[in-house]
């Protein structure tokens, strides 16, 4: 990558968007930073991030006029902007289709206009669906076991049409489950360390019997970024993950016995998943990645736990997450 020219980092108001932005910004990238257009004039999780490297803007990746202003004089677009929660997705699914597979297709058609050196769609372990084998590679089949998984399919055979069709310059990257600092309370680890933090002993969960491959945010970051200067990586799909699973019930326990705490667990119906839909094993295989870039996670799961633990209960944090509620 060219640090005398832009970076794009769509979604760069979300949680990893976030990190991602702060790491390019860290090793002396020019990042346009996208944060989803509202009316308050919020930056989401770029609040706070100050930078002379960072311009900020804010719109919509649904509209592809404004994809194409945006991806302008750009040399690499990292696009993580979607809508990731799998629970709304099931109420909610056609705003999965406009935001993930035509945001995608927007984007794509807009570096490939303005002629992008390379593009790094963001895709999920989820499109495997529950594993079939383990662990999981890149040549697993895909399963589209809930609407937002089948979107995040659609987005990424559109983006590797681009790649057969015109030769856009695509790398497919398939983070398994990230965590940390800034993690929407939709997801397991906030919703466990919050429940804590704020004095429950009573853990409202789901099902605890699924296996994850949980990696650190910072270590899903630094994959984006060595893909994105992999000539090699070019028109492949790429798992980013650890080689590692952990069942929810060993997650609650591990993050009860870093916070030195007694919980039980209670399981709340609501956040139970439909029959068919649950995905019940992600183990990822990193073979692929490793051979490509040398890429090692630095963090194992106690190590990422305990620095997500610290985030969360700093009380400036911690009263951002309504624990209380379940987070659709």
């Amino acid at each position: 990558m060219d640090k005398n020219k832009i970076m794009l980092v769509t979604g760069a108001d979300g949680f990893i968007g976030s990190h991602l932005t702060e790491m390019l910004l860290e090793e002396g990238y020019k990042v346009r930073a996208l944060s989803q257009y509202n009316s308050f004039n919020n930056w989401g999780w770029l609040e706070g991030i100050d930078h002379p490297n960072l311009e900020v803007v804010t719109g919509d990746v649904r509209d592809p006029h404004y994809c194409k202003h945006i991806s302008r004089d750009v040399d690499t677009i990292f696009h993580l902007a979607a809508l990731i929660a799998i629970p709304y997705s099931y109420i909610a699914p056609d705003s999965y289709v406009d935001t993930n597979v035509k945001g995608t297709l927007n984007i794509c058609q807009a570096a490939k206009e303005n002629g992008v050196r390379r593009v790094l769609v963001t895709s999920t372990s989820e499109v495997y669906g529950t594993a079939r084998y383990v662990p999981i590679d890149e040549a697993h089949p895909k399963q589209p076991q809930s609407p937002y998984s089948a979107t995040k399919i659609g987005a990424d055979a559109m983006a590797m049409s681009f790649y057969n069709a015109f030769e856009l310059p695509v790398v497919i990257v398939r983070p398994f489950n990230t965590y940390g600092p800034r993690q929407s309370a939709r997801a397991i680890i906030p919703t466990i360390i919050t429940q804590i933090a704020n004095g429950a002993t009573e853990i409202k969960l789901g099902d605890l019997t699924p296996t994850r491959d949980f990696n650190f945010v910072k270590d899903t970051c630094h994959g984006f970024i060595q893909l994105a200067d992999c000539d090699e990586a070019i028109g492949q799909e790429v798992n980013v993950c650890s080689n590692y699973e952990i069942s929810m019930r060993d997650t609650l326990n591990l993050i009860a016995d870093i916070m030195g705490k007694e919980v039980n667990f209670i399981e709340d119906t609501q956040r139970l998943r439909p029959k068919n839909s649950e995905v019940f094993r992600l183990w990822g295989d990193n073979t692929k990645i490793k051979g490509l870039t040398g890429f090692e996670p630095e963090y194992d799961i106690r190590r990422g736990l305990e620095e997500t633990i610290k985030w969360f209960t700093c009380e400036d944090n911690l009263k951002k997450y309504k624990s209380n509620i379940y987070n659709v």
